[in-house]
């Protein structure tokens, strides 16, 4: 993700023409050749500073250019104007190939001096230029609003902010399932077959959320366990079909994506969706994995998912606070009624009680959680029901 610039300020865009005509720049570039500086009166200008030497910037430009094109197909008026830090012309005009908006022309000296004028102190820095300081975003990281909402952040006003962040919050405390999942262009998930199931039809069940990706070595390993529990609830549960997963991909592409999805029995929001960028924001998610649990009042349950499987699994459904608390009760107990060591006849050390989330019994070669009995000084461990205690 591109690096914050909170020290980048709002500016007239009268009086940045006014200062580029004062410094000699009679024209701004376009790819088809020269255009005037009044070409940007009336619209909503931003002057892009950034590099092709500079990596947050090539990772931010085809976002730019995506949100640019829309809107222009859109007619909205927008403009953008490329000042460029590439270390020499040749390398600016290599650059602004990608970009379908204007640029000021190369100037290593004039293009620090605005630069300073702006108090720009990262790379790329977005900076709007507009005829009402009031309503603009002053002092507020435009990149990082465009690499949130896309074009939705359009038109970079302070109240187009506010209006956005709005409803991030009523989806997040209060809306439906449906505000979560869908939009008016799409209203299912699907699955690896392709097959599809209304966002409808899922209201009324327990919903897990799953953030993960293919590249992620510690998403391979919580799907396991994920997988598991999604098994042992959906055959031993007392209401069929009262628990889904729905996969929210942070893939790098279309192939990865599809590579996750072919372990999951479980439905998916489409790739190409938006949604998935929106959920991510909207959780807060910043490492995968992650499984935000979802009540069957729709209700936000917890967003701790991965720690709840991964220390309880199957047992926690539906994952409710209550849930959880009759299994610390039930723990404590069963803890309470086995002896802190013992001796064992298949061991010759004393064995310890202990608390394991994961383990395999050197008895019965079967995987165990919670409770164990082991050696501090080898590597053995007993389910409790295991043990054959010495005379």
């Amino acid at each position: 993700m591109a690096v914050p610039n909170y020290q980048a300020k709002c500016i007239d865009s009268r009086n940045i023409l006014t200062i580029l005509a004062a410094e000699g720049v009679q024209f701004l570039l376009s790819g088809e050749g020269k255009v005037p500086l009044s070409s940007c009166y009336g619209k909503t200008t931003c002057l892009l500073f950034s590099a092709n030497w500079c990596r947050p910037c090539k990772t931010f430009i085809p976002k730019l250019v995506q949100l640019y094109d829309t809107l222009r197909a859109r007619c909205e008026k927008i403009e953008i104007v490329f000042v460029s830090f590439d270390h020499n012309e040749n390398e600016f005009k290599e650059d602004f190939k990608s970009m379908p908006w204007l640029a000021v022309p190369f100037d290593v000296n004039f293009n620090r001096r605005l630069l300073n004028m702006c108090h720009v102190k990262h790379l790329p820095s977005l900076i709007p230029l507009t005829w009402d300081e009031i309503t603009s975003i002053d002092q507020e990281d435009l990149i990082g609003l465009i690499e949130d909402y896309g074009v939705e952040a359009f038109p970079f006003t302070r109240s187009r902010r506010e209006e956005l962040k709005a409803i991030d919050a009523a989806k997040l405390e209060g809306g439906t399932l449906e505000d979560l999942l869908a939009h008016e262009g799409r209203n299912h998930v699907e699955n690896k077959d392709g097959r599809k199931v209304l966002v409808s039809d899922l209201v009324g069940k327990t919903i897990g959320l799953y953030f993960g990706a293919h590249w992620c070595p510690p998403c391979h390993t919580f799907n396991s366990q994920l997988l598991e529990a999604y098994n042992e609830i959906m055959t031993t549960s007392k209401e069929q079909n009262c628990f889904e997963i729905i996969f929210i991909s942070t893939d790098r592409d279309l192939n990865e994506f599809d590579l996750s999805l072919k372990s999951m029995p479980w439905f998916a929001i489409p790739y190409l969706d938006k949604t998935r960028r929106d959920l991510c924001r909207i959780f807060g998610i910043k490492a995968i994995p992650s499984l935000v649990l979802i009540g069957e009042d729709g209700k936000i349950v917890g967003t701790n998912g991965r720690a709840i499987i991964s220390l309880y699994g199957a047992k926690a459904f539906p994952f409710t606070q209550s849930k959880l608390g009759e299994l610390e009760a039930a723990l404590k107990k069963e803890g309470d009624s086995l002896p802190r060591h013992t001796k064992d006849t298949k061991h010759e050390h004393l064995l310890k009680l202990d608390m394991a989330k994961a383990y395999v019994c050197d008895s019965c070669k079967q995987r165990g959680r919670f409770w164990v009995f082991s050696c501090d000084l080898c590597d053995y461990d007993l389910h409790p029901t295991c043990i054959e205690e010495t005379s």
